[in-house]
């Protein structure tokens, strides 16, 4: 039996988004594999000698990394989840971030992660990072690992252009659960209904959405928690939105079910979408997908979705138009029970331990 710890950031379950849900669907499915895998934060003291190897979450906290790898002289591997905050962080930060438009990117989450670790909000495991900095901390992590584990070859070339090395790769998909997700295809759809399952930050955008559907036709639905340092974005977006717009705290999976089975359209008109685990599960449930054209979202919904550009909310407003009026888009819902399920994934996550624990 291969035994691994899963180790992802402190806040994994206090503020969870869709590593939270990748992390936890790894390890589920990992189990009924045979594979012990402990899912380990970041901030918490773990006896390395349990484990054959170390699995860490988010290459864009390699303070974590440095620290656990280190400490534990183990093979690992980094599910790297690449988000490109830049664009947002340049473009649309307000009052001291603004600043930020001045800045490359790994200075900018090099300043992030140091101020959420001043501010009390986050632990710093590797001191190391403070002189080091974001870029040489991940190409030490590269350099070092046995291999990383990317969602799509688009976040790999991603990954490979802004930090090069010859590291290995292996592309674990993100995924949906079919036994949650059930589609209904004789259940009610209503054709105004518009939802958005997501954290409300300013990458995902969900003020231009705002601004796109105040005071249409369409009634949507905004789920999910604002970020702990996105409370003036969260005012903002409050304040701005018209009687068509409600808000709903975070859901767990189970309860977003019925919410995908009435909408016709869910919507994720981010500043940057390694995938969008929300668009797969509605997608799945059989609504219609408008997404962003940021990031690696095409090498998974092809031209099954309707993009739109996060800058512009008349674009925003017209790709929904258009999705609101399509029929459901079945050749995507089998597309994606096909190649996007935690099975999959947990699949191609064993196969990337094993070649690794066959050559120890």
């Amino acid at each position: 039996m291969i035994k691994v710890a899963i180790i992802a950031r402190s806040t994994l379950f206090t503020v969870p988004g869709g590593d939270t849900v990748q992390a936890v669907q790894t390890a589920m499915h990992l189990a009924e594999m045979e594979v012990w895998a402990d899912i380990k934060l970041s901030n918490e003291m773990i006896d390395y000698s349990l484990y054959d190897l170390l699995h860490f979450f988010n290459i864009i906290r390699p303070a974590d990394i440095l620290y656990h790898s280190r400490q534990a002289r183990k093979p690992y591997v980094v599910s790297t989840i690449l988000v490109d905050y830049s664009e947002y962080d340049k473009h649309h930060r307000k009052g001291l971030g603004a600043l930020f438009s001045y800045l490359p990117g790994n200075s900018i989450e090099y300043i992030k992660t140091m101020a959420r670790w001043l501010l009390g909000r986050d632990h710093l495991s590797s001191r190391d990072y403070v002189w080091k900095g974001q870029n040489r901390s991940i190409m030490e992590i590269l350099q070092k690992a046995e291999m990383i584990l990317p969602n799509s070859t688009s976040e790999y070339l991603r990954v490979f252009k802004a930090y090069p090395s010859s590291v290995k790769y292996n592309v674990v998909p993100n995924g949906i659960d079919p036994q949650l997700f059930k589609y209904d295809a004789g259940a009610e759809r209503d054709d105004n209904l518009i939802i958005c399952v997501a954290r409300i930050e300013g990458i995902k955008n969900q003020l231009n959405l705002i601004r796109a559907l105040n005071n249409t036709r369409f009634k949507l639905l905004l789920i999910g928690n604002h970020s702990p340092n996105q409370q003036a974005y969260y005012n903002e977006c409050k304040t701005i939105a018209a009687a068509n717009i409600r808000f709903i705290d975070h859901l767990p999976q189970p309860e977003l079910v019925s919410y995908y089975q009435k909408a016709k359209v869910h919507v994720l008109p981010s500043w940057f979408e390694t995938t969008g685990l929300s668009s797969l599960e509605a997608g799945v449930m059989g609504c219609n997908l408008v997404i962003t054209d940021k990031g690696d979202t095409r090498e998974y919904f092809e031209d099954d979705a309707f993009y739109c550009h996060p800058s512009d909310p008349a674009g925003i407003l017209a790709a929904i138009e258009q999705a609101s009026l399509a029929p459901r888009n079945l050749r995507l819902r089998e597309r994606i029970l096909k190649k996007y399920t935690w099975v999959q994934a947990a699949n191609c996550t064993l196969a990337a331990y094993q070649s690794i624990t066959a050559t120890a």
